[in-house]
């Protein structure tokens, strides 16, 4: 039987509500408010990073919430969640599901990813995993090590993955055809009709941060639209 939580995500829009240190957004006060309009809008669930930012959307709102924590280690490329210590962290701070970097490269003090999915399988079995993917590749291998879902976050943001300014579509039907979990089309989704195409293609849902809570890229779309105009 499919987990609840995951059965709740089916057809629906997740809202990642993140903001970076120096960011005008930056805080859980605030992205707390974003994860309040997200429900108020009909989001089946919201994406938030940092500890202190996922208690504070957790006070707010019932939705199902997926965390990570983003921390850069020194001569490594995987930021998304990397050791056992963000994932408890991000546990204790309240989340549903854990996303984390599931990528083949190489991770902090060298502890394989597989052994973090056992370990926080053993330690929190009622914890669900989100596998943040570049390729078919890294999914499929995701599936095996026992992640509950996966999401394509990550293409375009590894070297050797597709880069373009959409969505890999292509990703997510592959995935969507390869494994047996649930795939989520996340990544450069920009309009409701990118949305419906990820669904289309297969996606089980959708996650859409940027083009929602970011009000200065969503600015900037216009700003430079319009400049181009004007230098024609």
């Amino acid at each position: 039987m499919k987990n609840p939580i995951i059965a709740s995500f089916q057809g629906g829009l997740i809202v990642s509500c993140q903001a970076l240190e120096g960011e005008a957004f930056y805080g859980g006060e605030y992205m707390a408010k974003f994860a309040i309009c997200a429900e108020a809008g009909d989001a089946v669930g919201i994406r938030a990073n940092t500890p202190a930012d996922i208690k504070a959307i957790k006070a707010v709102t019932k939705l199902p919430l997926i965390g990570l924590w983003k921390q850069d280690y020194d001569g490594y490329e995987v930021y998304i969640t990397p050791t056992l210590r963000e994932v408890e962290e991000v546990i204790a701070a309240g989340a549903d599901i854990v996303a984390m970097d599931a990528t083949l490269r190489d991770r902090p003090g060298g502890v394989p990813l597989q052994t973090i999915v056992r370990e926080t399988k053993r330690a929190h079995p009622e914890v669900l995993l989100m596998a943040d993917v570049s390729t078919t590749e890294e999914g499929i291998a995701a599936e095996q090590a026992g992640f509950d879902l996966i999401s394509t976050t990550l293409s375009g943001y590894t070297p050797y993955s597709p880069q373009s300014s959409d969505p890999d579509f292509e990703l997510i039907a592959e995935l969507s055809r390869r494994v047996s979990i649930p795939v989520l089309g996340e990544g450069r989704i920009h309009t409701p009709e990118q949305a419906v195409r990820c669904l289309r293609e297969g996606a089980f849902a959708v996650v859409v941060g940027g083009a929602i809570t970011r009000p200065d890229t969503i600015t900037r779309k216009y700003t430079e639209a319009m400049a181009q105009f004007i230098d024609e």
